[in-house]
């Protein structure tokens, strides 16, 4: 592999709603280099669809995103795309999916990416775009799950 085929990457995890269709925008994103639905932030290990989709796993259906933070700052996933992909101010709903499962949760990966979440999260609730409080958490980067291959690329 050349010098010039090496990407810087970073990784992003997010929850907003079904993981089907938050990887089917996000995928599509410039800089967006791959992504992984599966399930994050519970308790139960190596959980099964079927363990989150009841809800008392509390894991939550998520993307991992890894990302060229030269061409896609973290800052601009957040605010540009994560934050109008879905509708922040369900708490535990996305439509009709209704569970902790569909929480809208941020899960950084760093110190610098809270920093940058809980920044970004408060301009967005300051911005007025939304007329109810956003519900979103920022939750502590937890074991990532993979969800099973028929999930990946669902769309």
């Amino acid at each position: 592999m050349s010098q010039s085929d090496k990407r810087q990457s970073e990784v992003a995890v997010l929850a907003g709603g079904c993981f089907w269709g938050v990887e089917e925008i996000l995928r599509a994103v410039p800089g967006v280099i791959d992504t992984d639905v599966g399930y994050t932030g519970g308790t139960l290990e190596n959980p099964t669809y079927e363990d989150t989709h009841d809800g008392t796993s509390g894991h939550a259906e998520a993307i991992r995103v890894t990302f060229d933070p030269s061409a896609l700052s973290y800052e601009d996933l957040l605010e540009q795309w994560f934050f109008r992909l879905h509708d922040p101010t369900t708490l535990n709903r996305q439509g009709n999916d209704v569970g902790t499962q569909y929480r809208s949760a941020i899960f950084p990966q760093s110190s610098e990416q809270r920093n940058t979440a809980e920044r970004v999260k408060a301009r967005v609730e300051a911005s007025g775009k939304w007329k109810r409080p956003l519900t979103t958490s920022i939750e502590p980067a937890a074991s990532w799950y993979s969800a099973e291959d028929y999930h990946q690329d669902y769309l």
